[in-house]
């Protein structure tokens, strides 16, 4: 009898597919999460595997790579990747990670079932059991616990605001030009969010406020696409003995964290390797979707965007802050198709309850910082690009009851006039939906006093 491995963290496609493959004459195993699924497949070696993509602790590349690498026990492995993503680059990262095929969820069993006629997969002969690696996972702790005097009060910096490019120039004075990066100081703690290139400037700021005294801080990267990380190789803080830096993010689709963030350092492109940084340095993938940064509680979760991008929710005691960089709502995702196919209802449902999702991880946000690059009209033409329309945001944003919503990951075509325009039509839009939601655009040198009550807070402009 064949055997086939179900990889995930909730046992979906369990209650997908048990029933379909046995009765197709399959001997079904499950597994929660991508380690434990790697090791029982090495114990049982199946036939296939059906794995989830979006998996906190080992992702479903991870899996393909680790599963590949075994190339004496899984000769004729097939793998099949599920994943709630439809972005063309994640179904060919996967295909590059090792996966057979890839499917795209809701998952029907008709669907898989044919999917595993077609990669015509041989009878299952026995083998011998191998015995899985072990895993050995430290806990997320805090770096920086004698640092009193910071954050009190909490505040909140923006850096950069850009998405995609950084865009100096005199049309984006008021807002600014510089890629993702922000600030947040609480309870002893410098939490930085992602390295986009204004991140060198708040590099320059730490230097001349610390006058040579140790720099403990966290960079929490969202993802490793080159405008949430390409300005880490100018931040000076990274180049001194006595600072500690941890830098927390996901494991990329080809490779680990720690290689992603080298490799733009590399010669040719950059004079100095980051093995040559003298700074107390710690890369760690993020494993754990809550964890603490010194008396700091983080929670993360996953987005709608290519590759493997996660957002955070900053629990502070002055209130809590939610950071979604790059995010297309699925709802809108399904609903205006770019090749105008229609969407069946169980794919419009399953794309309604992970925007569901989305909203139950930011609601009551203090505040929230989400992805708003494009109008309605510009989201037409740019969908599936991964990001998100600012109709939509405001919509969830008030759908949370979020306090106050900063527009974030700005165009790089957009000036200063049109992102003005967006915020006034922003705040036209909450007046529609009768609520008192507070809405800005994020921009670079504002600065946020964090409080249990958004009445207290107030905005400076550094």
């Amino acid at each position: 009898m064949k055997t086939v491995l179900l990889i995930d963290e909730d046992r979906t496609l369990s209650g997908v597919l048990q029933e379909p493959l046995t009765a197709a004459g399959w001997s079904v195993i499950d597994a929660v999460g991508g380690e434990a699924g790697v090791s029982q497949a090495i114990q049982q070696l199946p036939d296939l595997v059906i794995c989830d993509l979006l998996m906190p602790r080992f992702n479903g590349y991870q899996v393909c790579r680790a599963l590949r690498a075994q190339r004496t026990l899984f000769a004729n492995l097939k793998i099949i990747v599920t994943s709630t993503s439809s972005y063309s680059s994640d179904r060919l990262n996967a295909l590059d990670a090792g996966a057979d095929a890839f499917l795209v969820e809701p998952l029907k069993a008709a669907t898989v079932m044919k999917v595993i006629a077609e990669l015509a997969l041989p009878a299952g002969a026995p083998k011998e059991a191998g015995q899985g690696p072990a895993a050995n996972r430290q806990p997320v702790t805090g770096v920086n616990p004698g640092a009193h005097l910071i954050g009190r009060p909490p505040t909140l910096k923006f850096w950069g605001v850009r998405g995609s490019i950084a865009t100096p120039g005199p049309g984006t004075v008021q807002y600014g030009g510089n890629t993702s990066c922000v600030e947040i100081r609480a309870d002893g703690e410098i939490i930085v969010l992602d390295a986009g290139t204004g991140i060198r400037q708040l590099g320059r700021s730490l230097m001349a406020e610390f006058k040579g005294q140790s720099i403990n801080l966290t960079l929490l990267i969202s993802h490793t696409h080159w405008d949430h990380i390409q300005g880490f190789p100018f931040f000076i803080p990274a180049y001194l003995p006595q600072n500690k830096i941890r830098i927390i993010g996901y494991e990329g689709a080809s490779s680990g964290l720690i290689g992603t963030l080298s490799s733009q350092m590399e010669s040719p492109y950059f004079p100095v390797s980051m093995q040559q940084l003298p700074s107390n340095l710690q890369i760690e993938e993020l494993k754990d979707f809550l964890f603490h940064i010194g008396g700091v509680t983080v929670t993360a979760t996953f987005l709608n965007h290519p590759g493997i991008t996660v957002g955070y929710r900053i629990h502070t005691s002055g209130g809590s802050v939610v950071y979604l960089p790059d995010n297309e709502p699925y709802s809108r995702l399904h609903t205006v198709s770019g090749d105008q196919s229609p969407k069946s209802y169980e794919a419009l449902s399953y794309a309604q309850k992970q925007d569901a999702k989305l909203i139950e991880f930011i609601q009551g946000a203090d505040i929230l910082i989400m992805d708003s690059q494009y109008d309605d009209t510009e989201y037409r033409s740019h969908i599936g690009w991964g990001h998100g329309c600012v109709d939509d945001v405001v919509a969830i944003a008030v759908i949370a009851k979020v306090k106050k919503l900063f527009l974030f990951h700005h165009d790089p075509d957009h000036d200063d006039q049109q992102i003005t325009k967006m915020v006034e039509w922003a705040r036209e839009l909450v007046m529609i939906h009768g609520e008192q939601l507070e809405v800005d655009a994020a921009r670079e040198g504002v600065e946020l006093v964090l409080a249990q009550s958004i009445a207290q807070s107030y905005l400076t402009q550094a």
